[in-house]
């Protein structure tokens, strides 16, 4: 059943422009969000995402028929738009001789090639889904695809979004046709969607940078990071936003596609638990501290450009992630993963929209 409260919030701008009727995003986390995950969203009346970077395109169309044999209310694709790196065999081979000593304590070959790490940028393969498919809404991180590919989807009957971790980015990204932007504070779990700037020392909280971004942009604006709880909503709305993005809260859902262990961290884990890294893929994202971030730092600059210093893990993760070790293990989480309420994604949705609106006095 959909909470009837789409009437009552103080910015309807998300809400007319997808459709909708509560201003929450499900995130689209890649390998945790699920079809069942975004169903439930939807019919709750929120803003269900599938992320579709990990999956092929056949895979991603399997999704979406589940999705959409479920519900037909408004839903989100979400794609990657990062250039794919050029294979260097030098930084791989320097990248797996840091892990070595791994390697022997697990009993792996070191001399066993480097497994793949895909995770592909939006292409004409995809965008073929969003033409036949016509989703409401399509997001992309790390940028914008190629104007091309960006004209088709919105010929398509999409309205386009993206994620924005600086005041100039959202600037960019509005300059080129997006319908909304997504302000991603540093608090976010998973990839920074940073794509003009390399340098994740001046990261920005959510606080700080939604309503700078309100103030620059005139269009909508979706606050994310850090926010897992109705306070978190009504603060985003009072800071200028016209809709929140939660994906670490949605991480405690029975949908949520997680390992044990995963799961388990996210209980007991506190905010100064996750650190920004990008040893897990080449790219700094945040997670909660394993044993390789604890012993080779978060940060290393051999950890090959994004998504290839993955693949090197992909052994350490096989041998180890099936007696529930964490190790060697990407665990996302955003800081605010202690705020989280353990609930059905549907149930959590309304919960949330409840909670903001009681806040808000509305």
């Amino acid at each position: 059943m959909t909470v009837n409260t789409s009437d009552s919030w103080p910015d309807r701008r998300i809400l007319d422009l997808f459709g909708i009727d509560l201003p929450i995003i499900q995130a689209p986390m890649a390998g945790a969000s699920t079809a069942q995950m975004a169903i439930e969203v939807c019919e709750a009346g929120g803003l269900g995402s599938l992320p579709c970077a990990l999956m092929a395109p056949d895979q991603a169309r399997q999704a979406i028929e589940i999705i959409r044999q479920a519900t037909s209310k408004p839903l989100n694709l979400n794609f990657f738009c990062h250039t794919a790196p050029k294979l260097d065999d030098a930084a791989v081979a320097a990248w797996k001789a840091k892990l070595a000593p791994y390697y022997a304590e697990q009993n792996i070959d070191p001399a066993a090639p480097v497994p793949v790490s895909n995770r592909a940028p939006f292409d004409d393969a995809y965008c073929s889904l969003v033409e036949a498919y016509k989703p409401a809404v399509v997001s992309f991180h790390f940028g914008l695809p190629a104007e091309t590919l960006m004209k088709r989807a919105k010929a398509a009957g999409a309205k386009v979004i993206s994620s924005a971790t600086t005041v100039a980015e959202a600037r960019w990204l509005e300059a080129r046709g997006v319908d909304a932007v997504i302000a991603m504070g540093a608090e976010a779990g998973g990839h920074q969607g940073h794509f003009l700037r390399e340098n994740i020392a001046g990261q920005i909280g959510t606080l700080a940078l939604v309503p700078q971004v309100v103030d620059a942009v005139k269009v909508p604006v979706i606050a994310t990071g850090g926010i897992a709880d109705g306070r978190g909503i009504a603060a985003a709305f009072m800071l200028g936003a016209s809709a929140v993005q939660l994906g670490t809260a949605y991480l405690f859902s029975p949908e949520a596609q997680v390992q044990p262990f995963h799961r388990q961290a996210l209980r007991t884990a506190e905010a100064e638990d996750t650190a920004l890294t990008n040893l897990f893929t080449g790219r700094p994202a945040r997670a909660i501290t394993n044993r390789l971030m604890r012993e080779i730092g978060p940060i290393s600059e051999l950890a090959p450009a994004f998504p290839l210093a993955g693949g090197a893990l992909m052994p350490l993760r096989a041998k180890s992630e099936p007696s529930g070790s964490p190790d060697f293990s990407n665990m996302w989480s955003g800081q605010a993963a202690r705020l989280a309420r353990e609930l059905p994604a549907g149930k959590l949705t309304r919960h949330l929209a409840e909670d903001a609106l009681a806040r808000l006095g509305r």
